[in-house]
């Protein structure tokens, strides 16, 4: 289990790092994540799951 940081997480995204950061706070969309004492994580396969949901089939 690959654990990334703010910024780790938001390059894997392919967005910037405040964006995920102002995600996060104004909960705009539900992407997992956790908080150890002051450090937030993101799991690797949390965000891949997440990415699964956005997928479009037209």
């Amino acid at each position: 289990m690959e654990n990334l940081n703010n910024t780790q997480a938001a390059e894997y995204l392919g967005i910037e790092p405040r964006t995920l950061h102002n995600w996060r706070c104004l909960r705009r969309y539900k992407i997992p994540y956790l908080k150890l004492g002051s450090k937030v994580v993101y799991r690797k396969s949390d965000l891949d799951a997440w990415l699964a949901t956005k997928e479009v089939h037209e």
